[in-house]
Formats: C-alpha cells, sequence, structure tokens
C-alpha cells in the first residue's frame, strides 16, 4: 500500500503519520509531502527514514491513497490532480465538505455509501466528529428536531502558531498574534472568519455538516464557538431536541454501547469528560447527561474529544482502512 501524507510536517500531519503506526495501517512505502522549505527533510515512520517531497513529486508517484492536510486552497488545486492519476485522497480541509458530489465520511456513521466510483472524500471539521458521534445513535433512537451546541475549541485547531502564542503568553512573552487577542486567560468567542449572518464560518459548519452527514437537512443546529487556552481537545456543550421522548437511564445505555463514543457520567464521583484526560485518544466522550426541565423531549450533555485524533488524523485513517475494507484501495 503506497500511501501519501501531505502536509507531513504539520500538526495533523504528524498526527496522522502516528494513527497509521499505532493502528498498523499497511503502509509498504510511504511518501511525506510538505511545502517547498520542508522538502528534502527526513522524517521518521516505523523506524525507516522517509525524504519530503514536493507535491509536483508527489502527484507522480501514482500512490493507492493520499491523506491530505494542507489547508483547503491546495486541497482545491492538487486532490482533483491526485485523483485524476488513480490516487482516492482523503481531505482534511473544509475545501470539499459541502460539495455535492463528495462525501462527507465519518465511518461510523456514513462509511457504507463509500464506493470505487469516490476518488476524493471529505472529512468534517473536528468540532462536527465529535458532536455527531454523539447525536447519530440518539438520532435513531429519538429524532432529532434541534440542536443547540456551544464550543469550547483548543488553540491546537488553529494549528502550531496558535499553540506557540498561548505558550509565549504563559511565559510572560509577547509572541506573534495569531488571534486578535492574548488567549491566555481568555476566552475569544471567534473561531474561523466571520460570515454575513453573524455567525462565524465555524458555527457554521457545525450546522451544515451535521445536516449533511446524519442526511437529514430537518435537523435544525446552532452554534456558539469559542477558542479557549487549552491544547488537550475541543468541549462542547450540547442541548437536544428530540421529536419523541426518552429516558436517561436508556441514553446512558444507548451511548455506551456507541462504537468510538465512551461514556463518562457519575456525578457523585466527579467523572464527566474532560480535555486534559481526552488528550492522545481516540474516542469521543460523553457526560453531564441530564434532562432539559425548561422544555419537553430535551436533553443536556457535554462533549469532549481530542481534535487533533478523533477530529481529524484518527477520523482520516479510519476512512482509509474502510476504504481498504471495502476493496476500494489496494
Amino acid at each position: 500500500m503506497k500511501v501519501s501524507v501531505v502536509g507531513a510536517t504539520g500538526m495533523v500531519g504528524e498526527k496522522m503519520l502516528q494513527v497509521l503506526e499505532e493502528r498498523n495501517f499497511p503502509v509498504t512505502e510511504l511518501i511525506p509531502v510538505a511545502s517547498e522549505k520542508s522538502v528534502g527533510k527526513e522524517i521518521e515512520f516505523k523506524g525507516q527514514k522517509y525524504t519530503v517531497k514536493s507535491l509536483e513529486t508527489a502527484v507522480e508517484e501514482n500512490c493507492d491513497v493520499a491523506l491530505f492536510s494542507a489547508g483547503g486552497s491546495i486541497s482545491l488545486d492538487w486532490a482533483p490532480k491526485f485523483a485524476a492519476k488513480g490516487t482516492v485522497v482523503v481531505d482534511n480541509s473544509s475545501a470539499w465538505r459541502m460539495n455535492e458530489d463528495i462525501k462527507l465520511i465519518v465511518p461510523e456513521i456514513n462509511a457504507d455509501i463509500l464506493t470505487k466510483e469516490d476518488k476524493i472524500i471529505a472529512n468534517p471539521n473536528c468540532s462536527t466528529i465529535q458532536l455527531v458521534m454523539v447525536l447519530n445513535p440518539l438520532h435513531q433512537k429519538y429524532g432529532i428536531k434541534r440542536v443547540v451546541v456551544s464550543t469550547y475549541q483548543s488553540v491546537t485547531g488553529t494549528g502550531k502558531a496558535a499553540v506557540d502564542q498561548l505558550d509565549g503568553e504563559v511565559r510572560g512573552e509577547t509572541p506573534t498574534k495569531v488571534y486578535p487577542y492574548e488567549i491566555f486567560k481568555n476566552a475569544l468567542p471567534h473561531c474561523d472568519v466571520f460570515e454575513e449572518n453573524g455567525y462565524t464560518k465555524e458555527e457554521m459548519k457545525l450546522t451544515r455538516e451535521t445536516q449533511k452527514i446524519l442526511d437529514d437537512k430537518s435537523i435544525a443546529v446552532t452554534a456558539t464557538a469559542v477558542r479557549v487556552p487549552v491544547q488537550g481537545g475541543h468541549s462542547e456543550a450540547v442541548n437536544i431536541e428530540f421529536e419523541k421522548d426518552f429516558d436517561e437511564s436508556e441514553v446512558r445505555k444507548i451511548l455506551n454501547e456507541s462504537p468510538g463514543v465512551t461514556l463518562q457520567d457519575n456525578t457523585d464521583s466527579n467523572i464527566y469528560p474532560m480535555p486534559k484526560y481526552a488528550e492522545g485518544k481516540n474516542d469521543v466522550f460523553v457526560g453531564r447527561i441530564r434532562r432539559d426541565f425548561s422544555q419537553p423531549n430535551s436533553l443536556n450533555l457535554w462533549i469532549v474529544s481530542d481534535n487533533l485524533r478523533k477530529g481529524a488524523a484518527t477520523n482520516t485513517v479510519q476512512i482509509a482502512e474502510k476504504l481498504l475494507e471495502k476493496k476500494i484501495i489496494g
């Protein structure tokens, strides 16, 4: 299996390599790709050294699969070129997610729709992935009418420069700002750019991508996305209104039995999800499950996940595993 990782020296790209190794994905030849300034450098994978190549060189390698995490403009330009060579592209940027001809995949939810015709496959936004991992099994049982989500997002979602800003501010320095304000000891209700409707792009991703993944445009989703001085992962406070009534113990049972979801919900013992303890793990963690007493058929819960793993790298590799399982590649 010849595998290319595009953006191999970035935060998500490095995590992809780590997850490929951890999950023992059958890589027989690795083609790491990065920007021109990194071409010629070496990276290590499974104890072997590999030389970083340019996109121009990598596209001619006719890889089986290319895992992209290099930004939307590069994906728009280069994913079709890789696909034209017969390489299946799994793209982690926002470039293709809402394209009607491109499938948006969370393997535990909708991998069954993948076919040999799919040459470019979109990986959802990190915040969306952890949200739908919890919403999907509940939607199947009770039918979701409306979701209100507030996110508390790690600086790692912005990238290495944002981590450097936070680290510098913690040390009392004045680092280069990625955000319009300091992030240390602060919370910024500003993830990505603002759209004309007053919502940020991140907030609208949660709306649009959730409907697409769950294949139900009737689900109303509204979001507020906040950047917080955390490095371990993203957290979400979620309110769900269902079509049908529910039993809290049954909700816990459903979530506890959902693949890729870990239930942490015992307030008597102060057990609930936290990004500090989700970091480095592949599951989505859910807790603080309680009925919303202010209106019928409504539920509050708290979702946490490592945004670099299930929110990005792990989900991407899981898609590649499904492609292999379905004999779309290999």
